[in-house]
């Protein structure tokens, strides 16, 4: 059976929704085709190139192009490499590697990870920050920050404080953070390749009820983001209620504006009109990326500024 009927046949709404999106067989296929493990390098605890030599002795490594310390490494079980438990590698999706890159937090700012846990992002702007500064990562849900901060122990990270806030609590502290990642909760339609019970449990009135969480952690982020300062929004999915739609809606509430983003990375157009909506041209600065343009899960990144002097 190929790609196309399995997706069609366990979910045919979902089908029928993201073939409006992309309709090739390839589309199709990398939706559901197991994920290459990838790895981070992480700088805080050893030097890059003193990892990659050590584990070239053992394991085929291919770098990722758009994140220096990112590499697909042929191996089934990352808790059997010591490397892994000692904190040197994270194990981290190539295309969620994306997001910190863009937002490019130094050493000494004060950054917000609105959505942190399991914190491989977070780990990574710490290591980008040098420890240096103050991350606050944020996550409500008190499983989820153990583990976010086990993961962080693990990495060495040193510069972050946790807490378990709803997201929107952090638009009461206006204009204050110099950088903030929004990696907003989502559909995960970007994670079949991960879980099927992704596929098998989508719904449009998830999707909805995503869009509606997103809209007002967008509007929370945007408001304690310091002016000059960089919010990148993220997602790892394709639904275009929550991209585009997102980040139109803070586009026309604020002075917001989107920057263009540099990276060696495949993308797909993004996506202007939806089911009736016009999406502002600005749009065309963000990246989609779909399962089958560099063989990653889906994403989404769009990096906002805030003028000076801007509401």
């Amino acid at each position: 059976m190929s790609a196309r009927d399995r997706i069609r046949e366990t979910n045919p709404a979902f089908y029928e929704r993201y073939s409006m999106l992309e309709d090739t067989d390839e589309f199709w296929e990398f939706i559901i085709r197991p994920l290459r493990q990838s790895i981070r390098v992480n700088t805080l605890k050893a030097p890059l190139e003193v990892v990659v030599e050590r584990l070239r002795e053992e394991f085929e490594l291919q770098p990722i192009p758009w994140v220096r310390e990112g590499f697909f490494i042929n191996v089934d079980n990352l808790a059997k490499v010591p490397e892994h438990s000692l904190g040197l590698i994270f194990g981290q999706e190539a295309s969620s590697m994306i997001p910190p890159v863009v937002l490019d937090p130094k050493p000494g700012e004060l950054v917000l990870d609105m959505a942190a846990a399991p914190g491989s992002k977070t780990g990574q702007m710490a290591q980008y920050m040098k420890n240096e500064g103050c991350i606050i990562a944020n996550d409500p849900k008190l499983s989820r920050a153990n583990v976010l901060i086990a993961n962080l122990n693990r990495m060495g990270v040193l510069n972050t404080r946790v807490t378990t806030k709803d997201g929107a609590y952090f638009g009461r502290f206006e204009n204050t953070f110099d950088r903030i990642l929004l990696d907003a909760p989502c559909s995960s339609v970007g994670m079949i390749r991960k879980k099927w019970k992704f596929l098998e449990s989508w719904r449009l009135r998830g999707v909805i009820k995503y869009m509606n969480i997103q809209k007002m952690l967008i509007l929370a982020a945007y408001r304690a983001l310091k002016p000059g300062g960089t919010l990148v929004y993220s997602t790892c999915t394709i639904d275009p209620l929550e991209n585009e739609e997102v980040v139109d809606y803070l586009l026309r509430k604020t002075a917001a504006r989107l920057e263009p983003i540099d990276l060696p990375v495949k993308t797909s157009e993004p996506v202007l009109e939806w089911e009736g909506r016009t999406y502002s041209e600005e749009l065309k600065k963000a990246l989609r990326i779909h399962p089958n343009d560099n063989d990653t899960e889906a994403f989404f990144i769009a990096k906002i500024v805030k003028p000076e002097g801007g509401a």
